[in-house]
């Protein structure tokens, strides 16, 4: 007999019922009155999982009421619908094997544990009811997002994770060197021209720049993948290395790239609220009250606009409550994008038109010539989700731009040609993957929003 995924009991249970079953999976936990007992078994296909009723008659009846959490189990038995308990169904087993008992030393027992004790022990957390949530929801943001771009006509492609520039010009990237630097001999004489690539390489921190080759050919694409920085920072919000979806879109200006953010997260939410819904019952119960009614309220309402310039005096009024003091220029912080759409707007809100100063150098310039076509959506609770502009399509203008910025011409020649070779209006964004889970599941630190985490001094598995 062929072992059922319990999901597949959850979704079919009247075609089950009354019939023998094979279910695999780890025990949550066991209770026993002598004469028969319980066993709470999840197998990961489902949020919640079920309940074994086992006989004193069973061979190994001792042995499995007895059994610690975390033990592996494969039962067959009878599936018997119970709509007056608390479980609408469970199995009443004939047969258990234990394929293998934990001891005392598992870490994951009854008692709730604290984030940062489950974040030492990662590779079990997922067995919890909070990461079984978390990554559950994980699962069903990253199926929906690539739904949506397919629905709307994108195509989804693999940019490169090793590339020979930094993208935005900042100098938080991690090099890819196959230099040995624990050989001094070596090191003497070694140079970029010497090493595997024969220049500077590094881990990606976008795939945006090729992502926009691609759009100029097909006029609309999405990449979905790792991106990494190096920036040591041990915030909740920062993690070294992240999934980022970066659309890209030709024929498509700064208004019809806000368009396409705002209808994307509308559509990831809907999504979860339509297959996550125990999931979500649980989040808002234990992890942030309100969640649910949050999550409706941002599908149910139209995102809030304002430009830069209009956020600051906005946020002047307020100056005395921040730690980092507003004016004109400066890059707003996220106490500042907090209190903007917390406070202020009380929703999700575009900010656009950004100073040109404390943008990247692919952003389209204003006529102004002080700011760019950009934006940035801010969500509560959480701040900047989403980045976003119209790329600067103008050759001259861009060659400009590298320079003002200190890049090298040379690394983007490329990227310069693109400007030549049937340059049109374009745009696309970023969603960090992991941010946009942190603001379903209302967890606050990035570090659970991944199932291996990478944070400076932190590679535990």
């Amino acid at each position: 007999m062929n072992k059922i995924d319990l999901v597949t009991i959850q979704n079919k249970t009247e075609e089950y019922k009354d019939k023998e079953v094979v279910i695999g999976g780890w025990v949550r936990s066991t209770r026993d009155n002598k004469s028969f007992g319980f066993v709470d078994l999840n197998d990961g296909t489902t949020f919640k999982g079920i309940q074994v009723v086992i006989n004193n008659t069973l061979d190994n009846f001792a042995q499995v009421v007895k059994l610690n959490a975390g033990s592996s189990l494969i039962v067959e038995g009878k599936l018997v619908l119970t709509p007056e308990n608390k479980q609408p169904y469970e199995v009443i087993a004939s047969k258990i094997e234990i394929c293998s008992a934990t001891d005392e030393t598992y870490p994951i027992q009854k008692k709730r544990h604290t984030v940062e004790f489950l974040r030492e022990n990662a590779y079990l957390r997922g067995r919890t009811n909070l990461f079984n949530a978390v990554f559950r929801v994980r699962n069903a943001c990253a199926f929906a997002i690539h739904s949506f771009f397919q629905g709307e006509n994108f195509m989804y492609v693999n940019t490169p994770i090793i590339t020979s520039a930094d993208c935005e010009g900042g100098s938080d990237v991690f090099r890819v060197t196959t230099h040995n630097f624990y050989d001094k001999k070596v090191m003497e004489t070694a140079t970029p021209e010497n090493d595997f690539f024969g220049k500077n390489v590094f881990l990606s921190p976008t795939g945006q720049l090729e992502a926009e080759a691609f759009a100029l050919t097909f006029s609309k694409v999405y990449t979905f993948g790792p991106t990494f920085r190096s920036e040591n920072s041990n915030t909740a919000r920062h993690a070294s290395e992240f999934w980022m979806i970066e659309p890209e879109m030709a024929f498509c200006d700064l208004k019809g790239d806000m368009v396409i953010m705002e209808k994307m997260i509308k559509y990831i939410i809907n999504y979860v609220f339509d297959h996550c819904p125990q999931e979500l019952e649980f989040l808002d119960q234990f992890v942030e009250k309100g969640l649910i009614e949050k999550l409706k309220n941002v599908v149910s309402n139209d995102f809030a606009h304002c430009t830069y310039t209009e956020a600051i005096e906005q946020l002047k009024k307020n100056n005395d409550n921040f730690e980092f003091k507003v004016e004109w220029g400066i890059d707003l912080q996220s106490e500042h994008e907090r209190y903007l759409c917390e406070t202020i707007y009380k929703k999700p809100v575009f900010v656009t038109d950004y100073p040109v100063d404390i943008k990247a150098f692919y952003m389209r310039m204003n006529d102004d010539g002080k700011t760019v076509a950009a934006c940035d959506l801010l969500a509560p609770g959480i701040g900047e989700i989403i980045g976003g502009s119209q790329r600067e399509e103008r050759y001259d203008v861009l060659l400009e731009k590298i320079h003002k910025f200190n890049l090298k011409p040379e690394d983007y020649s490329w990227y310069l040609d693109l400007r030549k070779y049937g340059s049109v209006v374009h745009s696309g964004f970023g969603l960090g993957f992991d941010r946009i889970l942190m603001y379903i599941t209302g967890i606050s630190n990035i570090r659970d929003a991944q199932f291996c985490p990478r944070t400076p001094k932190n590679c535990i598995f």
